[in-house]
């Protein structure tokens, strides 16, 4: 395989808009709603009317279809439409496929939107209910029976791992939480403003599957959030900064599986995510000295840990006290623990308010933003930046 540098994606395209729904546990109206709620607030957001989208980009995952959108968002005709698999991990790449389409000419202005009821609705943290007959399904049937029911369960076996191997105690994942609530805080748009918490209280909560405790497990959202993507020259006759798609990338890693790759040399690191710290690194031209604001993805405390540790900004192991310490401003909008759980999209909307300077927990002078979707699964990431 050849050895790759810079790609041809870098600084051709830009996040211009953003709208969400309110974030609640129960949202009273369906997905499709939601959805388009949204999409209408970031076509707002951006100053641009849906007579201007050519292109949209969800998950697998979402209910409302790309064309179901369109149609009750008043956008007309269609030229790009894609979705992504593995559910959070998603995110970063409906940016990825925006940012393609846009580079190519394929399309000009392309939404990305997610929308679910996570908490009234379907909820995903109560894990495998009943499935249609699968490759996925025949990988589950190695963990099921044993027990392990939920993407809690899942997660706690590399967690513990992870805790062994360092000689830490669950103290370690409880900075993460304390981080993420000390930002939702101060944050009105988040579900637990007003509401820190502290190293004892993490502590106390009760425990979901050792070693992960309540506060460790981000909540249950009903919700809808939406991006809008077009090129940077067009990006800069429209109201708000651009926030610059400076590198793009997706990432599975070797015997790579959705939340159960237990079969792997090591339990403690994230090889898919890897796969994107390379990338981006490689692509960008920066590293982690480079980056202002992480906004990583933090459905479970202990993969904020060791994304820390794939991504370079600590060695193996040193993540918690990284944390502690606040070396670099995490989920300055409160993660998805702390302001709501949209599969990640809302921390691509908190990495261009830092990049635009509007941000709750803004942090002076922020350049480049990480942001990061799922992990434990086929995941994705960008670097957001200025012009």
């Amino acid at each position: 395989m050849s050895v790759r540098t810079r790609d041809a994606l870098g600084g051709r395209a830009a996040v211009v808009g953003i709208g969400a729904t309110e974030f609640s546990k129960d949202s009273g109206r369906s997905e499709l709603r939601l959805a388009v709620e949204a999409v209408r607030a970031a076509l707002d957001d951006a100053g641009l009317t849906p007579g201007d989208v050519d292109g949209m980009v969800t998950f697998t995952m979402d209910t409302s279809p790309e064309i179901t959108v369109a149609q009750a968002a008043g956008i007309k005709e269609l030229s790009f439409f894609s979705r992504i698999h593995y559910g959070g991990g998603a995110a970063c790449a409906t940016v990825q496929q925006a940012a393609l389409a846009v580079a190519t000419g394929v399309a000009e202005v392309v939404v990305c939107y997610r929308a679910f009821n996570e908490r009234s609705g379907r909820r995903f943290g109560s894990g495998v209910q009943r499935r249609e007959p699968s490759a996925e399904g025949v990988t589950l049937g190695w963990s099921l029976p044993f027990g392990l029911l939920t993407p809690a369960s899942w997660v706690a076996m590399a967690a513990q791992r992870y805790l062994h191997a360092y000689g830490l105690t669950p103290e370690a994942f409880g900075h993460v939480a304390v981080v993420d609530r000390k930002h939702a805080a101060t944050n009105p748009a988040a579900y637990f403003h007003g509401r820190p918490i502290t190293l004892s209280e993490h502590a106390a909560s009760r425990w979901i599957v050792e070693p992960l405790r309540l506060l460790d497990c981000c909540q249950e959202t009903d919700g809808g959030q939406a991006l809008v993507v077009t090129s940077v020259e067009w990006a800069r006759d429209l109201p708000h900064p651009p926030a610059v798609i400076v590198a793009a990338a997706q990432g599975a890693g070797r015997a790579q599986e959705q939340m159960t790759s237990f079969y792997r040399d090591d339990l403690t690191g994230l090889p898919e995510m890897g796969v994107v710290a390379r990338q981006l690194w490689r692509t960008s031209g920066l590293r982690p000295a480079d980056i202002d604001v992480g906004i990583l993805y933090d459905h479970f405390t202990p993969f904020v840990l060791m994304q820390l540790e794939e991504f370079g900004f600590c060695g193996a192991g040193e993540a918690a006290d990284f944390v502690a310490e606040e070396r670099l401003p995490l989920n300055t909008h409160g993660g998805q623990l702390g302001e709501a759980y949209l599969h990640g999209m809302n921390g691509i909307a908190e990495g261009v308010r830092q990049v635009r300077g509007t941000a709750v927990n803004q942090i002076p002078g922020a350049r480049n933003v990480l942001v990061t979707a799922g992990t434990g699964v086929p995941t994705s990431g960008v670097v957001l930046g200025t012009e």
